[in-house]
């Protein structure tokens, strides 16, 4: 099933320029985050790299650095944020359907193997399908009803130590210049939820990657400048302030206001990427227009209506 409207065409971003590039190199330790511990030695996770199909893992991982490589000049800084062990979430950009690998190919590179959540059509692909799966892979079939089971299965696989890549959109931003648009507060649920039950706030990153809107797929040549950053952890835990006293499950506006700060976040760090200033307004893909954003926790658009 497809998502309703269209992403903007290329042409209705600009691309980012190399003199932005240095910018940023000025300010930030810019790596390549296709070659292995891009930051420097760490020491690599290997229960989750014995867990995940090594074989088949290292194999994808080596195809997926070399497309990257060829088809845009990767950058990224925040590398060194990304823990060795234990459970965290990155909540990633969904700008097109390229940049979804950046941040897959860096964590794996870091010594870490994310669960990843991903629409379930993408697991009955011929071939590619197959090893989507076998690299750890979470299914979401979107409009099916279930998404209590998705979130279910995504807190366990945090309770259980291992990282999970969300991108909380749902689908390639439809805002016009594309930045961040609204994000379903599965991601909120989550967060919140598997931290009440480890009894500590779980990690969360913003993982921002900007740049691959203006690449070709089909000629993506001359390469584009591509810049990732994956971000400093986002503080929630005044959302857990009272996490003893939920009746079963977080409650709904403490799950909106976690996905809107995330949404304030990503924004904050693409500006500063594309060297802009952020809109003051965010797309709302339910009502498919722009509304204004606001200092309050995200409301319905009934609710906003009202």
């Amino acid at each position: 099933m497809t998502s309703k409207g269209k992403p903007s065409p290329r042409k209705a971003v600009k691309p980012l320029s190399d003199e932005q590039v240095a910018r940023l190199a000025k300010e930030h330790d810019l790596v390549d985050p296709t070659r292995p511990f891009p930051c420097g030695p760490r020491q690599p996770n290997e229960r989750e790299i014995n867990e995940q199909n090594p074989k088949i893992t290292r194999r994808l991982l080596n195809g997926c650095a070399r497309v990257l490589r060829g088809s845009c000049r990767l950058k990224a800084w925040g590398l060194e944020r990304v823990p060795e062990d234990g459970p965290y979430i990155a909540a990633c950009t969904h700008v097109t359907q390229f940049d979804v690998f950046v941040p897959m190919c860096a964590q794996f590179q870091c010594g870490r193997r994310p669960r990843y959540m991903a629409k379930a059509e993408m697991g009955k692909w011929p071939l590619i399908g197959k090893w989507f799966q076998a690299v750890g892979m979470q299914p979401v079939p979107r409009r099916s009803g279930k998404a209590r089971a998705i979130e279910e299965t995504s807190i366990d696989i945090l309770t259980s130590g291992r990282p999970l890549d969300v991108w909380p959109e749902g689908t390639v931003t439809r805002d016009p210049k594309k930045w961040p648009m609204s994000m379903k507060n599965g991601l909120g649920f989550i967060a919140l939820e598997a931290s009440r039950r480890l009894g500590r706030q779980i990690p969360l990153y913003c993982v921002v990657v900007w740049g691959a809107a203006s690449i070709n797929h089909f000629w993506p040549w001359p390469r584009k400048n591509v810049v990732m950053c994956f971000d400093a952890r986002l503080d929630y835990s005044d959302l857990l302030a009272d996490a003893d006293t939920w009746n079963g499950e977080p409650p709904k506006a403490y799950a909106d206001e976690l996905v809107r700060r995330v949404r304030l976040r990503m924004k904050e760090v693409m500006a500063d990427i594309r060297g802009e200033r952020e809109p003051d307004t965010f797309f709302d893909f339910r009502i498919m227009k722009e509304v204004p954003e606001t200092p309050d926790p995200y409301v319905t658009p009934a609710e906003r209506d009202a």
